[in-house]
């Protein structure tokens, strides 16, 4: 996690950019007191919003709980994808 102040973030937006897009850090952008914006990768977003729609219902927590079961006891298998 990187923090910068609004000056500091607009004398260098182009290196903090980076840091964030090539690094996947997380940006915090401190604009005074109990204010800030957060900036991410679209990548680490998108990561995100689906682990919270997984989470988002205990059915899909419950199946997800139950599949990393199966594997810390090793009931799981591989199979080898079709080409069409």
């Amino acid at each position: 996690m990187v923090v910068a102040n609004i000056s500091d973030f607009r004398k260098d937006i182009k290196s903090y950019f980076d840091r964030v897009a090539k690094n996947f850090e997380t940006l915090i952008i401190n604009r005074g007191k109990d204010s800030g914006i957060v900036v991410m990768s679209l990548q680490e977003y998108n990561s995100l919003i689906a682990t919270n729609y997984e989470m988002s219902s205990r059915a899909n927590e419950k199946r997800l709980d139950n599949a990393i079961e199966k594997l810390k006891k090793g009931n799981s298998f591989t199979k080898d994808l079709i080409d069409v």
